[in-house]
């Protein structure tokens, strides 16, 4: 019996040291490879980001933003696939990176004696304040100082960082600031920008960088004033990978790629991307385009008017075949060229008018395919559209809002349209029914409306 007993306890322990090496091992094998020679090994780098309009989104199906371009050059440079993770807040961003889940957070992360005892920070370094946005029309009185806003109405959202700002600088200049906290629920950030730009509200404050992009759209604002001090900001990798933030450093120093790094700039903060307004050009003798028989000709493939097709090209390329967008969409129906490989399209082919229209009117085929459970013709049009313009994701995410806040999910207007404009606000493209992020909405918004408008005036003028 007491032999038994030993041989008992005996395997027990050893089951016991067999189930805590097994352990061990796994928990080695699950350690994230935590440099640049183990990324190259396996041949990928994870960056984690967040959804914005200045750092990752998804527009017109293709992946986009100033900080995604960054990232996706230094890893083409070092031969990598990239893959993107993303993040739902900064503090998420850093525990993904110490857990293994990303290599690199492609954001800009605050610089503080705190966060250099977590983190080793490379890249291109950042220097971001937060400035008052006010309109600069002739006429318009442009403020220098923050004295100038004592007495003045400035405009932000309830319980944002702006709004905390903006409380401390009225202790600073011992009061007199009206601020003038909005609720969130239906304006962020850029809207408000937008309303200064439309003359709505006077002043606004907003992140330069975030200024700055909005006023490749709004020509007549000010982003001059600063109301704080400036935060330096960067990448970071964990500190086990010294090696992976070296070569981000010298990728970021290297005056080979400063070519790169001045055109994607230029492309995110530069590049006006100011339409020219809502028109509808005068139709002479029932001509619309010079390409009327072209669109005739392909409508039939969808069963549509050929006049709607010449309305979407007009509003891609104002009938233009050689135009490329600031995003890089080509030909006369606006056609980004990494989808016109898919299908089997060069590029070069996009600027043939016939070929341009063919491949646009394929993408809309494709689209309207996925909106079966629309009944209503005119309804899918709209739905089509909506997906041509942002890509069939982001319908899919206003869809599901539209059902969350108790709107009818299978109708545009006053319906899906409102929750598509609201997909530029973090409290809605985090949502968990959002699978796709931040858009520009209100882009979405107006292209459905105008092409609508466009399309009933050449019904009375084009037979």
């Amino acid at each position: 019996m007491p032999r038994l007993c030993f041989l008992f306890f005996t395997l027990l322990l050893l089951l016991s040291g067999c189930h805590s090496n097994g352990k061990q091992q796994e928990e080695e094998e699950c350690t994230p490879a935590a440099d640049l020679p183990q990324l190259k090994e396996k041949g990928k780098l994870t960056a984690v980001t967040l959804y914005s309009s200045t750092s990752y989104f998804q527009y017109k199906m293709q992946p986009m933003g100033y900080e995604y371009d960054l990232i996706e050059d230094f890893a083409q440079s070092q031969g990598l696939e990239l893959e993107i993770k993303i993040a739902q807040s900064t503090a998420q961003l850093v525990s993904m990176l110490h857990a293994g889940e990303a290599d690199v957070i492609a954001y800009p992360v605050f610089i503080s004696n705190q966060s250099k005892q977590e983190v080793l920070f490379c890249g291109h370094e950042q220097q971001t304040s937060q400035v008052i946005v006010q309109r600069a029309n002739k006429g318009d009185t442009i403020l220098k100082d923050v004295t100038e806003l004592i007495g003045k109405k400035i405009y932000v959202q309830k319980n944002s960082k702006y709004e905390e700002r903006l409380n401390n600088l009225n202790e600073e200049l011992g009061g007199g600031l009206e601020i003038i906290s909005l609720e969130k629920d239906s304006l962020s950030n850029e809207d408000l920008i937008s309303m200064v730009s439309n003359g709505e509200i006077p002043y606004t404050v907003s992140d330069d960088n975030m200024a700055r992009l909005n006023k490749t759209y709004y020509w007549n604002i000010n982003i001059q004033l600063k109301i704080s001090f400036p935060q330096r900001s960067s990448w970071a990798v964990r500190k086990d990978a010294p090696l992976l933030a070296a070569a981000i450093n010298q990728w970021a120093t290297d005056t080979k790629r400063n070519q790169s790094f001045r055109t994607i700039t230029k492309r995110y903060f530069e590049l006006s991307k100011v339409s020219e307004g809502f028109d509808i050009p005068e139709v002479k003798n029932g001509h619309i385009s010079p390409y009327d028989n072209l669109f005739k000709k392909h409508a039939e493939v969808l069963g549509w008017d050929w006049r709607l097709l010449a309305s979407i090209s007009y509003q891609e390329s104002k009938f233009n075949p050689h135009v490329v967008s600031w995003a890089g969409a080509e030909g006369l129906m606006g056609i980004m060229p990494n989808t016109a490989r898919r299908l089997g399209v060069s590029p070069h082919e996009l600027k043939d008018p016939d070929a341009g229209i063919r491949t646009g009117v394929e993408c809309l085929r494709r689209f309207r395919q996925g909106f079966s459970e629309i009944t209503d013709p005119e309804e899918k049009i709209k739905f089509t559209l909506a997906a041509y313009n942002a890509g069939i994701g982001h319908v899919y995410d206003a869809q599901k809002l539209a059902e969350k806040y108790g709107k009818d999910p299978l109708v545009w207007d006053k319906n899906v349209a409102e929750f598509i404009r609201l997909k530029n606000d973090p409290e809605y493209y985090n949502d968990p029914v959002c699978k796709h992020g931040y858009l520009r909405g209100s882009e979405t918004f107006a292209y459905v409306s105008e092409i609508m408008k466009r399309y009933e005036y050449y019904q009375k003028k084009a037979k």
